[in-house]
């Protein structure tokens, strides 16, 4: 075969597997490399609590959700968008379903069954895969190197390549990020990985570490500045881990990086007003009974809230209603750190989107494309990492049919 039609992805990631079913589909000879010894090894872990692949809110909304980048993820969700991820599910037989809080799951099957699905689905149609392949950058000729896990430095003969290598969090999964050091290399600038959707670091009391680690804190809400966000948080021996936490972990991480100081106010009771605490309050001075049985009848305020006060506030503060009141609703958590970016959900950082064209085409290396969490982009949780990575793995593969169109017409040119 010619390798000016052969394509070799590297990365068995959501990004890399929707490109290939993009360029088989097209009818391109498709090779795709991966360093573990199976495909969608960091797919599988996000699919442990149940597979959020997408959101169902207005795409004027999710757009949004990409921070600075929404101008170029409306751009890129116009070629793929959450609707469209839902109907190639659906062809592919994963039916799917809208949760209570507008997150789009799989319908009675989960992460591995919709893995084995598509990579036979792509065998079928011709795709070949290369596990325990990691790439090593490019020969002398242009074509892409893999070190084999024999040891042998194999080169592919391919002129087009694209990459989706991942990111730098949960490096066990393959997305390490050392992929960084062989395009640096050829002048492209990339921004240092930052980890994002993180836990937050808190130092506790070791009597509040010791009795509370583990558990939740209930229908609450988290503020930073202008945002905010709502649901349960997870007591760590570290400080503090869950949605809404991992929501605002990038401004937190901002601040840090600016050594400015870091906190999070926390609404312990974010159902009920500020006024309506202060009329409750306004026995307890009356009252011969404990603050925690008082808190406990009024507002039902128990375990680890009530020892949060506590741990938090001043004896003088729990002695007065209207203090009390106010830290109720607005409790202030001193942040020392990010969890390390390991640990992280996903992170940010990575190439920037000026090195790359419309198509996601390296502008330094023509004919080479990247995809997902290669790029310097970030979300939330909730749907919003997944339908990126689909999306640019999209958008990879569309430009590179493009690119081969021209390099075909070019050749019938001359």
């Amino acid at each position: 075969m010619q390798n000016d039609t052969r394509v070799a992805i590297v990365g068995c990631g959501p990004a890399g597997l929707m490109a290939a079913t993009v360029l088989s589909a097209a009818g391109l000879a498709v090779d795709i490399f991966d360093a573990k010894g199976s495909a969608g090894c960091k797919f599988l872990i996000a699919g442990r609590g149940g597979l959020n692949i997408t959101h169902s809110e207005p795409v004027e909304t999710f757009v949004n959700r990409y921070g600075d980048n929404a101008g170029i993820f409306k751009k890129i969700l116009a070629g793929f968008s959450p609707d469209d991820l839902r109907a190639w599910l659906r062809k592919l037989g994963v039916e799917t379903f809208v949760g209570s809080s507008g997150r789009v799951f799989p319908k009675e099957i989960k992460a591995p069954d919709i893995l084995k699905i598509l990579i036979e689905a792509l065998s079928r149609s011709g795709v070949v895969f290369h596990y325990r392949h990691r790439w090593q950058g490019f020969s002398q000729a242009g074509f892409p190197l893999f070190l084999a896990e024999s040891g042998e430095l194999l080169e592919f003969p391919a002129k087009t390549l694209l990459l989706a290598l991942g990111g730098a969090s949960w490096p066990q999964t393959g997305s390490d990020g050392s992929w960084a050091t062989l395009l640096s290399a050829k002048g492209i600038h990339l921004e240092p990985f930052r980890p994002a959707n993180c836990g937050l670091e808190v130092a506790w009391s070791e009597h509040f570490r010791s009795r509370f680690s583990g558990k939740p804190l209930k229908n609450v809400l988290l503020r930073c500045g202008d945002q905010q966000a709502n649901g349960d948080v997870m007591i760590t021996d570290y400080g503090l881990e869950g949605g809404p936490v991992y929501t605002l972990s990038s401004v937190m991480r901002e601040l840090l990086k600016k050594n400015s100081p870091a906190s999070l106010f926390l609404d312990l009771k974010r159902d009920l007003s500020l006024e309506y605490i202060l009329e409750k309050f306004s026995a307890y001075g009356r009252s011969k009974e404990s603050l925690a049985n008082f808190l406990r009848k009024t507002i039902h305020l128990t375990g680890p809230a009530y020892s949060l006060l506590r741990e938090i506030c001043s004896p003088e503060e729990l002695k007065k209603p209207a203090v009390l009141a106010g830290q109720l609703k607005n409790l202030r958590i001193p942040i020392n750190n990010t969890r390390p970016l390991a640990e992280a959900i996903s992170s940010a950082g990575g190439i920037t989107f000026p090195e790359v064209n419309d198509d996601l085409m390296l502008h330094k290396l023509p004919g080479v494309f990247v995809a997902g969490e290669m790029l310097d982009w970030e979300a939330p949780t909730g749907g919003y990492l997944l339908q990126g990575a689909f999306s640019t793995g999209y958008l990879a593969a569309q430009g590179l049919r493009k690119w081969l169109g021209k390099q075909a017409n070019s050749l019938q040119g001359n």
